[in-house]
């Protein structure tokens, strides 16, 4: 039995990234940079206006101002701003040249022969510019203001989500270069299991544990083959397990890799032809873990409990997922305070205990019954860890909850 955090530095350091290919912009959800992106022009790239108003010089916003031109957004403006003038003006339309701020429309009043004047309220008076009132905000953003031509955008390795997305759409990069996914194949084991469509004997459980691991991978954009249930028979496993690793980078088997008669899984997974660099983890849900390397591929033995099965996907197989298409994956956790004190009676592994966040911003440990039970983790809003060696959390102590 070896320490988690070996375990998860096995796991990661096992892990190379798999190839680069291009896609369109509409399929780069959750897929990762093989590139450094730069932008291909100024934002903005030309000075625009944030607001509806009216464009003009400050120096004359004392006076009366004629209204010479009207300017729509993707217009160009046709008219240069003078003494006493101003250019009607649309939210993220060109400032004309001779205009150097924009009063909003909500600023200004309307006086009689095509001209308006500018209303002064405390919160538009700018000291700074002594010969006028001025104006608090200019109202104006400016060509290069957020980005410059050859700057770069986005880093090699970035996680692609819809913001990242839309900076790849604003700088033309309509196909990124990402890393190629893995190929996941999914077995569940265990002659007491049947799919969720069937209904159990008095002696049989419904198969969770595959559609799960299959969610799983759906929510960081891995393709997935399922090839169903194998058995407690070592040689239908073998079977399966063999037909999965032909087309597959990285097999997740759930169950069969504990201490029971028919716990074949870690013996037939050898045969196979992998290397399994740990059996089991001090880890508690999940201390049945298996993880092995084969030719070019990856494995998994998960175990049977769902909530293990959960947990240790989430801690160990979705890190390597992650570092196979080139992404250093760095969970989310969020320093809170325990509502309660929390109290267990045996500490010889490390323990993850789903909880709830609290409309006061604590932290409440879950009605939980152990790794069988997934309606418990169901209603969690986390998981939180205790260290080996740790019997308690007393309230108000600080934990780092990991979201789930």
């Amino acid at each position: 039995m070896i320490l988690f955090e070996k375990a998860y530095k096995i796991v990661v350091e096992s892990a190379t990234e798999l190839g680069i290919e291009k896609i369109k912009l509409t399929s780069a959800l959750n897929r990762v940079l093989a590139e450094n992106v730069k932008s291909d022009m100024d934002m903005p790239p030309f000075d625009k206006s944030a607001m509806d108003g009216y464009a003009c010089r400050q120096i004359d916003i004392d006076n009366e101002l004629e209204v010479i031109e009207i300017i729509g957004a993707g217009q160009n403006p046709q008219k240069t701003i003078g003494k006493n003038q101003c250019a009607k003006i649309m939210t993220g339309a060109m400032v004309p040249q001779g205009a150097d701020c924009v009063i909003k429309v909500e600023d200004t009043k309307k006086a009689d022969n095509n001209k308006i004047s500018y209303i002064y309220s405390p919160k538009n008076i700018n000291t700074c510019k002594p010969e006028t009132k001025g104006i608090s905000n200019l109202n104006i953003c400016y060509k290069g203001e957020d980005i410059n031509t050859d700057a770069m955008v986005l880093q090699k390795g970035t996680l692609l989500k819809a913001q990242h997305i839309a900076v790849l759409a604003s700088v033309g990069c309509d196909k990124p270069k990402v890393f190629r996914k893995p190929k996941v194949a999914v077995i569940a084991t265990g002659s007491e299991l049947v799919e969720p469509s069937q209904k159990p004997s008095k002696t049989q459980i419904r198969n969770s544990n595959g559609i799960q691991i299959i969610t799983q991978l759906q929510t960081i954009n891995v393709d997935f083959e399922y090839l169903g249930i194998a058995k407690d028979s070592e040689q239908d496993t073998y079977e399966m397990i063999s037909k999965a690793i032909e087309n597959n980078d990285v097999l997740i088997l759930s169950g069969g890799v504990s201490m029971g008669d028919y716990d074949y899984v870690p013996d037939i997974l050898k045969k196979a032809g992998f290397d399994l660099l740990f059996q089991t983890i001090a880890v508690q849900p999940g201390k049945p873990t298996v993880f092995g390397v084969g030719n070019n591929t990856f494995c998994f033995g998960l175990p049977g409990n769902p909530v293990s099965s959960f947990t240790q996907f989430e801690l160990l197989a979705k890190p390597l997922l992650l570092k196979l298409m080139g992404h250093d994956y760095k969970p989310l956790k969020i320093k809170m305070p325990m509502a309660v004190e929390y109290t267990r009676r045996k500490a010889k592994r490390l323990s993850w205990l789903p909880v709830n966040i609290t409309n006061e911003g604590e932290v409440k440990p879950v009605e939980y019954h152990g790794s069988a039970h997934i309606n418990g983790l169901s209603i969690a809003d986390g998981i939180i860890s205790i260290n080996i060696g740790e019997t308690k959390l007393k309230k108000g102590e600080l934990v780092d909850v990991r979201q789930i």
